[in-house]
């Protein structure tokens, strides 16, 4: 190795190794930032299930979504939070905007069934719309039977089964008098 590239590979390592030293600062305030966002996390996300099982409580998949949504939003944020402590903010804020487009377009795409979600949560939520109630809904008349994440099931005079999405029903829907 002649001396000008032994030069340049010292030089190199050199800036290398004070990059990392100089790093080490950040990085241990990302770790600490992570142990403590983790703490928070788990502590909101209990808090969140435990309301959504006192307010959903014969809907477990409500339950569920509502919890997988939380965490997901939560440690998305602490990612680019983390990104900001360890100084990468440029990177935090390109991938919140990019995130913010994809939301956008999944939402879009996914508007029918979101709807559907919705408006079952209403229906959940009505006190005159209950399994067992007969209504009519639509071109349905029927009892109905259970209140899904995305549809209602009737059970029609004859016997029959009948789905119809929760954005349907909700949209206009009459209560049989007994």
């Amino acid at each position: 190795m002649t001396a000008q590239t032994a030069g340049v590979v010292e030089r190199t390592v050199d800036g290398f190794v004070d990059t990392v030293v100089g790093a080490l600062p950040d990085v241990a305030a990302g770790i600490v930032f992570l142990v403590l966002a983790a703490v928070a996390v788990r502590v909101v996300m209990t808090a969140v299930r435990a309301l959504l099982r006192r307010t959903f409580p014969d809907q477990p998949v409500y339950v569920q979504l509502g919890g997988t949504l939380g965490s997901i939003v939560l440690w998305f944020g602490v990612l680019l939070a983390f990104l900001s402590v360890v100084g990468l903010p440029e990177i935090a804020a390109a991938l919140g905007t990019a995130s913010g487009f994809l939301a956008l377009g999944v939402s879009y795409a996914l508007s029918g069934m979101l709807a559907d979600a919705v408006a079952g949560l209403y229906l959940l939520r009505d006190p005159d719309f209950n399994p067992g109630d007969e209504v009519v809904a639509g071109d349905v008349t029927g009892t109905v039977r259970s209140i899904e994440l995305r549809k209602t099931r009737f059970e029609s005079p004859d016997g029959d089964t009948v789905v119809r999405a929760n954005a349907d029903v909700e949209k206009k829907w009459t209560k049989q008098v007994e």
